[in-house]
């Protein structure tokens, strides 16, 4: 889409581009009652959980058995709780996912874990609801939370937050937002402006532009001069290292707007892919990420177990499995009931801590991260409980 332009490298997305399927759909959220729904399980027997992934070939091949493997490493590593799993394969499809939800509930399954697109979570979610089983999706699509529909990915919202509340408590609470015309990014953009109005930020404006080549090199100098005018103290993109970040970062620079000056911050993992740290345009930018130890350390055990990196979305799968194992843990027969899912004091993933909410979305904490010598240097650590800073 831009190779016209001059870049040190061709920077592949396709945990990128997954992430965004994830995102993207028009989906009808479920509309339950709420209150203490879910269903009421047997503590002296394994509990029953459905894990739904889309199998098929190719990609989603590869994620699902590793969503798989995470889900068995977190089972192994429970004390005093067992897990009857059984794994269902959706398409990654919405009929699918209907499909493979029904059976899970015909099969037993007291929760369903998964699945990973945002349409099939809506649809698995709509299949069991009359059935009173909860569904903790793979899904960082906020849209699609609510009723008994659970979201377990990181969300824009709470990545937004947490960027702009660091940015603020730093003095670069003054913020120009830049975003692609796209679905996504105007999703990311929506974060964005609501977290500046959430953490007392000021938004100094915003722009946007043709997601092409053409689009984006007419807009720079327009977005540059905007920029300038208003005294922002940073410029937050929704742009990603697949999209037009890495040309924004080349672009902005030599219109006059300089990382050095203003404050860089992306919405998305500005270190994804690797090369990307090398980029001049990037220096000094921020970044939210997961506990950068905890994440080491589940990337290890995984390899040491499996003899292959995990799938950057495994870690979901386990966080699922120890959120069901943690709470079936305390010998309660209401234990997947969503007053005991949204339980305050959240639950410990393996990159960090994660609570989910009662409107179906989550908060996870989150580190700051800065590039600086083409590496990633934590500069705000993750916050260890939900008392802490950052929440």
């Amino acid at each position: 889409m831009f190779s016209a332009l001059t870049l040190p490298r061709k920077m592949p997305g396709a945990a990128l581009a997954l992430a965004a399927a994830m995102l993207l759909s028009a989906c009808n959220p479920v509309t339950t009652a709420g209150g203490n729904s879910g269903p009421s399980i047997n503590t002296s027997a394994p509990v029953p959980v459905a894990l739904l992934v889309p199998g098929g070939g190719g990609g989603d091949a590869v994620v699902s058995k590793s969503l798989e493997n995470a889900a068995r490493l977190a089972i192994a590593d429970l004390s005093g709780v067992q897990i009857d799993l059984r794994v269902y394969e959706t398409g990654g499809s919405a009929g699918g996912a209907q499909a493979a939800a029904n059976q899970a509930a015909t099969d037993g399954a007291k929760i369903l874990l998964g699945p990973l697109y945002s349409e099939a979570a809506n649809a698995a979610g709509h299949a069991v609801a009359a059935k009173n089983i909860n569904v903790l999706s793979f899904s960082n699509n906020a849209a699609i939370a609510g009723g008994n529909v659970f979201v377990l990915g990181n969300t824009f919202d709470n990545t937004a937050n947490r960027l702009v509340r660091y940015a603020k408590s730093r003095g670069k609470g003054n913020i120009f937002v830049v975003s692609a015309q796209s679905t996504a990014e105007e999703i990311g953009r929506t974060a964005i402006v609501n977290a500046i109005g959430q953490q007392g930020a000021t938004l100094a404006g915003n722009a946007s532009f043709e997601l092409s080549q053409q689009g984006l090199v007419g807009a720079v100098p327009q977005i540059a001069t905007q920029a300038q005018a208003t005294g922002a103290q940073s410029i937050f993109f929704t742009s990603d290292n697949a999209g037009a970040m890495p040309f924004l970062a080349q672009l902005l620079p030599e219109n006059g707007v300089s990382p050095q000056t203003t404050q860089f911050i992306g919405l998305t993992r500005l270190d994804i892919p690797a090369e990307a740290l090398s980029q001049p345009g990037l220096q000094g930018a921020w970044m939210a990420l997961p506990d950068p130890a905890l994440s080491q350390n589940f990337n290890a055990r995984y390899a040491s177990a499996y003899g292959s990196a995990p799938h950057p979305l495994a870690g979901l799968a386990y966080d699922g499995i120890a959120a069901i194992g943690a709470l079936a843990g305390k010998g309660k027969s209401d234990a997947l009931t969503r007053n005991a899912l949204t339980q305050g004091s959240g639950f410990v993933g393996v990159s960090g801590i994660f609570r989910l909410r009662s409107d179906g979305t989550n908060q996870r904490g989150l580190a700051i991260g800065q590039i600086q010598n083409n590496q990633v240097t934590v500069i705000d650590p993750a916050p260890k409980s939900f008392g802490g800073f950052g929440f």
